[in-house]
């Protein structure tokens, strides 16, 4: 607006001197422009993070301090020195302070032994006893040697009503869902080829346009059938293109088998079953296997092929399975922490369930059909409405980490810290504030904080009866402003330092070395006005920027 006021002057000056106009272009360009000083909040949104090349989140607080400051420039163009910006945008849940405490513990799976020692059978809790209640007992009982603070995520099966006599599972493995706890172990063969998990199965394969040759296993963790008589196995199955050879695809059975130790085929025994019976999606029969009663065994899934043939070998579920107590189970979990000599239930955090996830819906699409979310069953459109249900009381500004299982490649643990802000749960929003700064946008701890009136009975309070400040108080007290005019009663600058000091303190006790304020309070001047006082803690003091 000055370089305008300016123009017309000059303006009427052209038109009564002699003066060429290139003259008066320099004049105005010689005029020096202040810059605009703006105090900005922005939320990312999908469009932003396509062009930063961010797939939806930023990976760290780093990562968007780097490529945030360009993207501003270019947002506020016009913009400049003292102007200042809070960035909301979306973090990837491993940056999210707390959650990686879940995500990244480790994880313990009750056995057949713990549920009988809790009174229950030897496949999950009764519906009417409180697992919380039983299982610090069963860690200590198997933990060894905790470290205070660790957290473990304890996975178990609850029975939705009291069970049945009859055939019942021992062990189950859902795919993908139990994939992460699986070796694979490559013999020969494109790398790219062999096992491969999908969103509803594992599949064998070695066919990519043309047949290869190789040879791949995948094998089960350790199953415990210690005390099982009369044991059965049951698979859920496809096996498509079976050439000739009975042995490319083959369950095989091992009881000497160790993790990581490589494959030894002198360890393994293959289960006979009618391989030309599962060509679509089958569940077998009950098939014997009790010549492994009583044992520790493992299973693997031993799959080849050669330049000439490659089947397709598609795996769902399997099953050992006896004849005991049976019924609908949930498959839940919960976390514990070890502290002070004691395993204690983690407080402020939910892991979903199996009946959680069909809760949200059990087709296609929708997170019950696999019991996971997944790039394209995103958490966001389901969890705040599934804790709107869950917890119908909630108060404003309660908080809780939610914990889930997410299928990408495989499935893994994800997480987000939700707070229920104005009568709903909202996921974490990080926000990072940048001001500008000789001619770059950098990342700034600057605080606005506009004073209120308990600040100002704050400060009487504090600065009464301190020498040099009485007169300044009184008028204080009476008005609940801070006079400036220079007379005796009004605070100059080294006194509303002193009185910002008592604020912030107060505010902020335990406020970090270099954490910036711009403190906005009501002053008289004379007249009402509004002033700044930009403050920085250094050496444990509030001194001015």
């Amino acid at each position: 607006m000055k370089k305008i006021v300016y123009l017309f002057a000059l303006v009427a000056i052209a038109f009564t001197s002699c003066n060429p106009l290139e003259d008066i272009n320099e004049e105005i360009d010689a005029i020096p422009a202040a810059p605009n000083v703006g105090t900005f909040e922005y939320t990312l949104v999908t469009e932003d993070y396509d062009a930063l090349m961010v797939d939806g989140a930023f990976q760290s607080v780093d990562e968007a301090k780097a490529l945030l400051p360009d993207f501003l420039a270019d947002l506020y163009p016009l913009y400049g020195q003292g102007s200042s910006v809070l960035v909301n945008y979306n973090l990837f849940f491993s940056g999210i302070d707390g959650v990686s405490d879940f995500t990244d513990s480790d994880t313990y799976q009750l056995t057949n032994a713990d549920y009988a020692s809790t009174g229950s059978d030897a496949f999950g809790f009764y519906p009417n006893i409180d697992a919380t209640d039983e299982i610090p007992a069963v860690l200590d009982a198997q933990i060894m040697s905790p470290v205070d603070g660790q957290f473990l995520l304890v996975e178990y099966d609850q029975y939705f009503e009291t069970p049945t006599v009859g055939i019942a599972d021992l062990y189950r493995a859902e795919f993908p869902g139990d994939f992460g706890n699986f070796e694979v172990v490559s013999i020969s063969g494109p790398a790219d080829l062999g096992w491969n998990a999908t969103d509803s199965n594992v599949t064998g394969s070695a066919f990519n346009g043309s047949s290869n040759a190789m040879e791949e296993w995948m094998v089960s963790p350790l199953i415990d059938l210690t005390g099982q008589t009369g044991v059965l196995f049951e698979i859920t199955q496809e096996i498509d293109f079976f050439g000739a050879d009975p042995t490319s695809i083959d369950i095989m059975v091992s009881t000497t088998y160790t993790p990581g130790g490589g494959i030894d085929a002198m360890d393994w025994t293959a289960l006979s079953f009618d391989k030309n019976a599962y060509s679509s999606l089958t569940t077998s029969p009950d098939l014997d296997f009790s010549a492994y009663d009583g044992e520790e065994v493992y299973v693997a899934f031993r799959y080849t092929a050669t330049d000439s043939n490659s089947a397709r070998w598609r795996v769902q579920s399997f099953a050992t399975k006896a004849i005991g107590v049976s019924g609908d189970t949930n498959g839940k979990g919960e976390y514990f922490v070890f502290d002070g000599g004691s395993w204690e239930e983690a407080e402020g955090v939910y892991y979903l369930s199996d009946a959680d996830y069909d809760s949200m819906g059990e087709e296609s699409g929708q997170p019950g059909r696999f019991n996971n979310f997944s790039d394209s069953v995103l958490p966001e459109n389901y969890v705040p409405q599934f804790l709107g249900l869950t917890y119908p009381f909630a108060q404003e500004g309660d908080q809780l980490f939610v914990i889930y299982k997410y299928f990408s490649g495989g499935v893994s643990r994800r997480g987000d810290f939700y707070t229920f802000t104005n009568g709903e749960w909202l996921p974490f929003q990080a926000s990072l504030q940048f001001g500008f700064n000789d001619g770059v946008w950098v990342p700034d701890n600057t605080i606005r904080y506009e004073l209120v009136t308990s600040d100002y009975e704050l400060v009487v309070s504090e600065l009464t009866g301190v020498m040099g400040f009485g007169d300044a108080v009184d008028n204080l007290d009476s008005f609940g402003n801070f006079k400036r005019t220079g007379s005796s009663d009004s605070w100059t600058d080294e006194m509303m330092l002193t009185a910002v000091g008592v604020i912030l303190d107060n505010l902020n006790p335990s406020a970090e070395e270099g954490q910036k304020y711009v403190v906005i309070a009501e002053t008289w001047a004379p007249g009402n006005a509004i002033e700044e006082f930009a403050v920085i803690k250094t050496g444990g003091e509030w001194v001015y920027q």
